[in-house]
């Protein structure tokens, strides 16, 4: 699953965010489940930033959230950026030149399920 967090900063903090974000990348990367991540920023406005991570699951980035380190540095960073939906599920992927591969959604077929 991918997690996709979103960010207007201004100029003035951007360092201050740098670092915050740095900060919030490794305490993520150190839980179990992690397999990837970047800060990024966009080309075209470099006050809109997007911290990328990737998980094996769903249930590996919500135990992540609880984790000690997490919630110090991590979740007070999440908690600033543009409140909207964040968390995607892969449906289908592909490798360079290679055949689509379809999956099934995790998410539960109804409520309380």
């Amino acid at each position: 699953m991918l997690v996709t967090n979103r960010f207007v900063v201004d100029a003035d903090v951007a360092d201050e965010f740098t670092r915050q974000a740095h900060a919030a990348l490794t305490a993520l990367a150190a839980r179990p489940g992690y397999l990837r991540g970047e800060l990024l920023r966009a080309l075209d406005d470099p006050a809109h930033w997007c911290l990328v991570t990737e998980w094996e699951s769903v249930g590996a980035y919500r135990r992540a959230l609880g984790g000690f380190d997490v919630k110090v540095t991590a979740v007070p960073l999440l908690a600033r950026s543009v409140d909207e939906p964040s968390a995607y599920e892969t449906l289908a992927s592909a490798a360079p030149d290679g055949e689509i591969v379809v999956a099934a959604s995790d998410r539960a077929a109804g409520p309380y399920r």
